[in-house]
């Protein structure tokens, strides 16, 4: 795969183009390690859902601008993160334009195939984190059951898995569908986001069982810009949210 790689400005916003106008990341200039995105934001998420130093080991598939790799990397400082880009330009791009660190060790940016790597990868890790897409915004061979079945053998006893799944309309499963089979119904859909973008979190191993409220506090205390108030205070309309707890 090999596309045209943009890298525009308006407003204090620097952004990532894959020859169109469709943002694939963007950071503010000011502030370069904060998620400028609601979506991302919401990603992160998964963080709420464990409890202690998690995660310790986390795999990106999909680097873009770099956000939420920088994100992790200044507030999980004892995280080690690997991160899976198959255009080898934007890797470039987000190390000269996008602030993304040089640090081999706690960063491996390895230039290949999301999907063929968590097939032959033999790490497991405690957060997989896919928000990979073409220059078509179409995530490809990443959307598939056999994909996510991959991600679930790769995950830890603690494992959260997180998926930008755009494009999902009002209703539609779409691929959340593929996620729910992998996970054995162990997932969730948070409500789409004003982008457009739905984030999906699915998890093995210990069940997650949290109170919507303690979710809130555990948010508020991160300290880190997450934002998340509105979208949490949202749960409550959730299928099994109804009790004010989220159950995956």
């Amino acid at each position: 795969m090999s596309f045209t790689v943009e890298v525009k400005e308006s407003d204090g916003l620097r952004s990532l183009h894959f020859g169109s106008a469709w943002m694939q990341g963007a950071m503010r200039i000011d502030h370069p390690f904060e998620l400028a995105f609601e979506y991302t934001r919401v990603m992160m998420a998964a963080l709420l859902l464990r409890d202690g130093d998690f995660p310790e080991t986390v795999l990106q598939i999909g680097l873009g601008a770099g956000s939420q790799t920088k994100f992790l990397y200044r507030h999980r400082p004892a995280a080690h993160l690997t991160v899976v880009e198959i255009e080898p330009k934007v890797v470039t791009v987000a190390r000269e334009s996008f602030c993304l660190p040089e640090d081999a060790a706690r960063l491996e940016v390895v230039v290949g195939d999301g999907v063929e790597f968590v097939h032959r990868t033999g790490q497991r890790y405690d957060l997989i984190m896919v928000d990979g897409f073409n220059d078509h915004s179409h995530p490809g061979d990443l959307n598939t059951f056999p994909f996510y079945k991959a991600c679930r053998e790769k995950l830890t006893e603690q494992g959260i898995l997180a998926v930008n799944l755009i494009g999902l309309s009002d209703g539609v499963k779409g691929g959340f569908a593929f996620i729910e089979s992998a996970f054995e119904q162990r997932a969730v859909r948070f409500p789409r986001c004003a982008s457009g973008n739905t984030i999906a979190f699915a998890a093995t191993g210990a069940r997650v069982d949290i109170s919507l409220e303690a979710l809130q506090e555990r948010a508020a205390k991160e300290d880190s810009g997450l934002a998340l108030s509105l979208m949490l205070d949202r749960l409550a309309t959730l299928p099994g949210c109804e009790q004010g707890r989220l159950r995956i």
